[in-house]
């Protein structure tokens, strides 16, 4: 019987707080580093993939940045994040949707994928979303993606994960994608257990 990702999160999130999870940040610090390092635009569009209820985006909307979209294949977890923001849910665009089916109707100027993209483990599912990538992001836009490295745990919520180095990220999107730089953090969980990520930045191969 084929796993029902969506099912999966869906419960996830009915069921744990916040910061119950173990993805969990107060301050994506990270992320916003990326972020800042572009000196973007306040109306450039910015799609957070995988976004969860994570408060990335509530960090991105006070820095002033107007055209931000969430999507997450949880409707539980946009509906908690749409919660938290009250009113100012109202100035993001929402999409519930499986990464590795999604097809973006608009392109993107930085395209935010915190720890999504590492759940997809079959071939055909990382081939689509990287063609959905590819097809979303501006020809001049920002790739910027987190992955449990290989020193990272192989599993998450319970389920496999495909860990990444430098080296196999960076060769995996390089058909369309040209790295500009990679680092390797250490995410500390709410359970003070640690969990080591490779973040890479890409822009669009010419």
């Amino acid at each position: 019987m084929k796993f029902d990702r969506k099912a999966h999160w869906d419960k996830i999130y009915s069921t744990k707080l916040l910061n119950e999870v173990s993805w969990y940040e107060p301050t994506p610090r990270t992320s916003l580093s990326f972020l800042r390092q572009f000196q973007l635009p306040f109306d450039a569009r910015i799609i957070d993939v995988g976004g969860g209820d994570s408060l990335f985006v509530d960090h991105v909307l006070g820095l002033g940045y107007t055209d931000i979209t969430v999507l997450d294949i949880s409707a539980s977890a946009i509906n908690r994040a749409k919660l938290r923001l009250g009113d100012k849910a109202a100035n993001v665009k929402w999409i519930v949707a499986d990464a590795a089916s999604f097809k973006p109707t608009e392109q993107y100027d930085f395209w935010h994928d915190r720890a999504a993209f590492h759940f997809l483990t079959e071939e055909p599912d990382i081939t689509n979303y990287i063609n959905a990538i590819k097809k979303g992001l501006k020809p001049d836009g920002v790739l910027v993606v987190g992955t449990f490295s290989e020193q990272g745990p192989k599993k998450c919520s319970g389920i496999d994960i495909k860990q990444y180095s430098e080296l196999t990220l960076s060769k995996r999107l390089q058909k369309h994608f040209n790295k500009i730089k990679c680092i390797t953090v250490d995410h500390i969980t709410p359970f003070n257990t640690v969990q080591n990520f490779v973040f890479c930045s890409f822009k669009a191969a010419a």
